[in-house]
């Protein structure tokens, strides 16, 4: 029997990039090493496109991070995939299974329509599974969950903020974060994942990963109030249950403690125009 409640699943995914495929693909007769490709390719990129970002078709995921979201938007609990072993194969084996594990909830990310997913997508081709609920072969274009427009499905909070892609959302995450008050990203940022995957900090790229997660949270916290799903009292209510949620959870000192010490309270300009009592 799957475990109830949970409603939404918002998500996040850090990746690195296979050097021994880069190798193979993008220098088939120099005989180069993974990390030399993984280099030389980066620095191609930098000079092409200003980011030196590898395509995530040439990439695995290292963490995945899944915040549990009940129907009244309060979250239930937050987990990294396979920890402490990070192994790519079964983080994706395990992100796919534990969506029908809790009966197919909404999918939450930011920008995850151009990027978690479709690296989560190749993984499993990847890797050998079979995710056949969330491709729904037969079924008509508009009624599976990939189909852009189906937010039952999954939720990409960039695109709802851009009007699936109108507009361009100079920032991203770190801003829409920001916007409320949020930290954002504090000492990590997505291009430092791979040399972070390189000096053997996988710990510290799964805690960026809870930190991304939180803020994607947030930013669908306030989501809901502008399509009218959650009023503002009440979104402030869940923001305030959730910061003491992180603060049980701090006790020990991991990520939730540097989220906290960055920790912004959104200032509220309702409250402010309130005149004073008499």
């Amino acid at each position: 029997m799957s475990p109830p409640g949970v409603q939404y699943l918002v998500f996040d995914v850090e990746s690195v990039a296979d050097g021994e495929l880069v190798s193979r693909l993008r220098y088939p007769d120099e005989g180069l090493d993974a990390g030399e490709a993984i280099r030389r390719y980066r620095a191609e990129m930098l000079e092409k496109y200003d980011s030196d970002f590898i395509p995530y078709t040439f990439q695995y995921p290292v963490a995945v991070a899944v915040a549990k979201v009940a129907a009244d938007f309060r979250l239930i609990d937050l987990v990294v995939l396979d920890e402490p072993e990070f192994r790519p194969h079964v983080i994706v084996e395990n992100f796919w299974r534990g969506w029908e594990k809790y009966r197919r909830p909404t999918l939450i990310s930011f920008n995850g329509r151009s990027f978690d997913l479709p690296l989560l997508e190749l993984a499993a081709f990847r890797y050998g599974l079979s995710v056949p609920g969330w491709f729904q072969p037969g079924t008509r274009g508009y009624d599976q969950p990939r189909n852009r427009y189906n937010q039952q499905s999954h939720i990409d909070l960039c695109e709802l903020l851009t009007n699936f892609g109108s507009t361009r959302f100079p920032g991203g995450l770190n801003l829409a974060a920001n916007l409320l008050g949020k930290p954002g990203k504090i000492d990590v940022q997505g291009y430092m994942v791979q040399d972070m995957y390189d000096e053997g900090k996988l710990a510290e790229i799964n805690d960026y990963c809870r930190c991304d997660v939180l803020d994607t949270y947030f930013v669908f916290l306030r989501t809901r109030v502008l399509v009218g799903q959650l009023p503002l009292e009440a979104e402030q209510q869940l923001v305030a249950q959730t910061k003491r949620w992180l603060e049980e959870k701090s006790a020990a000192g991991n990520a939730y403690e540097l989220y906290l010490e960055h920790w912004g309270d959104w200032p509220n300009p309702w409250l402010a125009s309130q005149p004073a009592a008499s």
